[in-house]
């Protein structure tokens, strides 16, 4: 029999205990990157455990695609929030991060402890030309969704040499392209519409969900101003009483105190998901903190790949490294990496949280408004070319290994490398072979050139 779709309260007919279970298990098989991650909650709470509708489940897509942050790890927090109001939304977020988050941690303490086995670095050197491949793929997939209209590729360009030739800071980057975006938003906001972000998921139709097209917005998704505000407040207060325990406790100049600050920042203007938060990510860890060096920056991006959970969970192993090596605790290396995962983790995620628990009802409602949607696309233009700069980037690391700024090509190139960056990138964007494939094929072919050939 099909569950009633008229109730003023759909989280009656989902019970929580189920829920919980179903985000568990989706924090620990989330593999393939938000696309994967977005495909299997449409497969699961759309089309099996019919817990939510298309239109419903699109809807709340469509929001998580243009805020700033990892959109998969946003859409569970909403679809938990909106079956099962705040207590819902916090669990759903929550469980999709904290197994990768474990697994990271356990990860990085092998990595430090083996990664200078030989078998151990010959898989690495396959897996870490397949990373070049995937950030390739990531520019290429996300152009060919964006760069629709002559305005949006001279922004992705103007993104790539104003980061590549003349190092602008992300965030000016940003703040430029949205400018721009709302300068033309007439023809901007007509490119977008036109293929809305709906277009990233799989199509389907099925009625009779729990929650259902024409059920009732249920009471705590209905927009509240007073609401909104003590719940924004609530997660501003978080913020405030975390950094101030770290201000108390160790200090401003402390590691664990910048990494905050800095990760804080990071979750404001990442737009356009994992990918884009990389290159500052990248710039800020490698370049400004030497929190971790370059080829060690890689080696986590590969790690972040072959694990559950969101890319962006990559920041736990950035900041693992750099609490050890850093020795925020005094005398031990693994409390020091497995505390700064933690803290670096809670400041990441913790304004996804304030988005969707505070905002989602009332921006909604708005979604559809040019004046939003111009500015957010002409930012996700410039997301194409600030991930292009970072394959590039990532490619020269990979080919020229042991290369400086001072001698780009003094070091031999690495062939091999080049050879299976080239290979997994066709495998990837000619035949979509899937990634854990790919990182498997290219770490089993870095063990064979480096160790028999």
């Amino acid at each position: 029999m099909a569950p009633a779709t008229n109730s003023s309260s759909p989280s009656a007919h989902i019970p929580l205990g189920s829920a919980l279970r179903f985000w568990l298990k989706l924090g620990c098989i989330s593999f393939g990157g938000p696309a994967g991650q977005i495909a299997i909650m449409h497969r699961e709470l759309v089309e099996t455990r019919r817990w939510i509708s298309e239109k419903r489940y699109l809807h709340a897509l469509n929001y998580c695609m243009v805020l700033p942050g990892p959109e998969a790890q946003q859409l569970a927090t909403y679809l938990g929030w909106l079956m099962h109001g705040t207590v819902g939304g916090i669990a759903a977020g929550a469980l999709f991060v904290l197994p990768s988050l474990v697994l990271l941690i356990a990860l990085s303490w092998l990595y430090l402890a083996f990664g200078q086995v030989p078998v151990v670095a010959a898989l690495f050197y396959g897996v870490k030309a397949a990373v070049v491949a995937l950030v390739l793929h990531a520019a290429w997939r996300l152009g060919n969704r964006t760069l629709k209209r002559a305005p949006l590729i001279g922004i992705a360009l103007a993104a790539f040499v104003a980061l590549f030739f003349f190092d602008a800071p992300f965030p000016a980057i940003i703040a430029v392209a949205a400018l721009i975006g709302w300068w033309l938003r007439a023809s901007l906001g007509n490119a977008a519409s036109a293929h809305g972000a709906s277009a990233n998921a799989p199509a389907g139709d099925h009625p009779n969900a729990v929650i259902d097209d024409n059920t009732p917005t249920p009471p705590h998704a209905r927009w509240n101003l007073a609401r909104c505000l003590r719940l924004g407040a609530i997660g501003v207060g978080l913020w405030l009483l975390a950094m101030l325990v770290l201000l108390v406790t160790v200090g401003w100049s402390h590691t664990l105190t910048q990494m905050g600050w800095f990760f804080s920042k990071a979750a404001m203007v990442t737009f356009g998901g994992a990918y884009a938060a990389l290159p500052y990510v990248y710039d800020a860890a490698v370049e400004h903190f030497h929190w971790l060096t370059a080829a060690q920056m890689i080696d986590g991006l590969a790690l972040g790949e072959t694990t559950p959970g969101p890319l962006i969970m990559i920041v736990a192993f950035v900041a693992y490294i750099g609490g050890v090596g850093n020795e925020v605790v005094a005398g031990n290396s693994f409390a020091s990496g497995a505390l700064a995962a933690c803290v670096v983790t809670f400041f990441t995620f913790l304004p996804s949280f304030i988005f969707i628990l505070a905002g989602a009802p009332f921006i909604e409602s708005t979604r559809n408004d040019l004046r939003l949607v111009a500015p957010l696309t002409a930012i996700t233009a410039a997301v194409v070319g600030v991930i292009a700069k970072l394959a590039l980037v990532l490619a020269w690391h990979v080919w020229w290994p042991g290369a400086s700024m001072s001698a780009p090509f003094a070091v031999s190139f690495e062939w091999p490398a080049a050879a299976l960056t080239v290979a997994a990138s066709i495998a990837l964007m000619r035949y979509q072979v899937g990634v854990i494939w790919v990182i498997a094929a290219c770490g089993a072919a870095g063990v064979a050139i480096k160790l028999f050939a």
